[in-house]
């Protein structure tokens, strides 16, 4: 019988059955902990260069259908035909991979799709042994191997160690889309009523799906964009995605942010895009011992005291505390939601209501729709925005 494994930084190995492409493959170990939704956690663009280790104990019973994909519009895949499948994932490690597909939806199975796209996986390991060790020491670069890839295990353990490793990666440039592209209300939704500008650093499709059901037009462009290019459209507001990567390596779309906040543009981020926003604020930001990924996570909003359990894919993180205040070259700010587990910051604001970002995914793709009102609040903020303007 075959054999593959799981090599972490540390020296540990850990041996199971190659799953999905038979190969080698390198990146940063991580775990998520939802027990759902794995086709939307594979193609979000967020997880490019990591390994997944998935905590639900079996995985791949509803198999791999084409409409659940989240990476439409980015690189290497086709927003024009609608193909939102690509897998971004560097490997998935699984314990029980599942023996029958059973959903009417699906188009084929999880580890046909895994082949196909060439994603080396594992299956058959201890995942709960893997997941302890990432919580207490933290996630950290790993390989997994398979076929004619396997080695003596200190040979594997140098590969692992020769790799970059996350701090410091600049990623969004490789998942964001090479052209722009518009996603419009359609007849089903209502009437096009803002447009939108969105700075996809690795947006997912549910995104400019969630905006166009309020009737907003959404321009997706470039993680390089300019100014310029914003201000070419006359947008009503802007949108800074999720995405991969340090967010220390994103000068660009830190100035980019600082100047539509000096142009007086409404702004709204998440994930990455919270990062993006608390940096062009005057925030540093950390990597985070283990990071939040999955579907299940609390997060205190400090101007309701509301929790709501949210989805989250990140790493890295910004500094603050809870209700803290801050001055900016914006006007004064707060840190506006945090993590109920840990403190974590989850979002920032500009008391001027100008700009807002959470650290969470309100787009629920896949997840808890908890969060889903943030989009009204943007569309709110829109409204009044255009008001002020009317009245002037």
């Amino acid at each position: 019988m075959s054999t593959a494994v799981l090599v972490l930084e540390n020296g540990q190995v850990f041996r199971g059955l190659p799953y999905g492409a038979v190969g080698e493959t390198l990146g940063e170990a991580v775990f998520c902990t939802a027990m759902t939704g794995y086709q939307e956690t594979l193609t979000d663009p967020s997880y490019h260069r990591q390994i997944v280790v998935a905590t639900a104990p079996q995985i791949g019973n509803t198999g791999w259908n084409d409409e659940d994909g989240e990476s439409t519009g980015s690189a290497g895949s086709d927003s024009a035909t609608g193909d939102s499948g690509k897998i971004w994932v560097a490997g998935y490690a699984i314990r029980n991979p599942t023996r029958r597909v059973s959903n009417w939806r699906a188009t084929t199975s999880l580890e046909d799709e895994l082949r196909r796209q060439q994603i080396v996986g594992i299956a058959g390991i201890d995942t709960r042994t893997v997941v302890r060790i990432l919580r207490d020491h933290g996630s950290m670069r790993a390989g997994v191997f398979s076929g004619a890839a396997l080695a003596p295990d200190d040979e594997l353990v140098a590969r692992v160690r020769n790799q970059p490793p996350m701090k410091g990666a600049d990623l969004a440039g490789e998942v964001t889309t090479e052209a722009s592209y518009e996603v419009s209300p359609s007849s089903a939704d209502r009437e096009t009523r803002f447009t939108v500008a969105a700075i996809d650093l690795g947006i997912k499709t549910n995104t400019p799906r969630m905006f166009a059901q309020r009737g907003v037009r959404v321009h997706v462009l470039p993680s390089n964009s300019g100014l310029d290019a914003i201000t070419a459209l006359n947008p009503d507001g802007v949108f800074l995605s999720n995405g991969p990567g340090d967010p220390a390596t994103a000068d660009t779309a830190v100035e980019l942010t600082r100047g539509v906040l000096g142009e007086g543009l409404p702004l709204f981020g998440i994930c990455f895009g919270n990062q993006i926003l608390g940096r062009a604020l005057g925030r540093d930001t950390y990597k985070m011992k283990f990071g939040h990924r999955g579907i299940n996570i609390p997060v205190i909003d400090h101007t309701t005291g509301k929790v709501s359990i949210t989805a989250q894919n990140h790493g890295f993180a910004l500094e603050g505390e809870a209700g803290e205040e801050f001055d900016t070259d914006f006007g004064r700010a707060r840190v506006s939601h945090v993590c109920a587990n840990d403190g974590t910051v989850e979002g920032v604001e500009l008391l001027s209501g100008q700009a807002f970002s959470v650290q969470y995914h309100p787009e629920a793709a896949a997840g808890p729709h908890d969060a889903a009102y943030l989009f009204d609040k943007f569309v709110t903020l829109l409204e009044g925005d255009r008001a002020r303007g009317t009245s002037a």
